[in-house]
């Protein structure tokens, strides 16, 4: 006897993509630092507490990957470099806040 057909919902395939960047941890908060204007790797790692220098390294590196956040590179002396959202990035950062504020209203914050 065959079996009934179920109904499989699955996640559409944009929705996917789109958290296989920002849902990685910390994402999130450097494309939100980054929303306010550029800024260097040290006002990034202060601005988003508890993350190492190795992940930010990382972190940021994936973003420009994805083609969301640029390395601006001013030579020097000293060699300065900072980091600024691409217009890609820019255009998410609206939805970061708006996520930011959802998890106001609806989330108990974490001890």
């Amino acid at each position: 006897m065959a079996q009934p057909e179920t109904d499989v919902r699955r996640c559409d395939s944009a929705i996917t993509l789109a958290f296989s960047v920002l849902g990685k941890r910390w994402n999130g908060m450097i494309l939100g630092v980054l929303g306010g204007g550029s800024a260097s790797f040290v006002e990034l790692r202060k601005a988003v507490s508890g993350i190492s220098d190795t992940v930010l390294s990382e972190r940021l590196s994936e973003l420009a990957e994805a083609g969301l956040v640029r390395r601006d590179v001013a030579e020097g002396p000293p060699v300065s470099v900072r980091y600024e959202l691409t217009a890609a990035g820019a255009e998410i950062v609206p939805t970061i806040e708006e996520l930011g504020a959802w998890a106001q209203r609806n989330l108990q914050p974490r001890d």
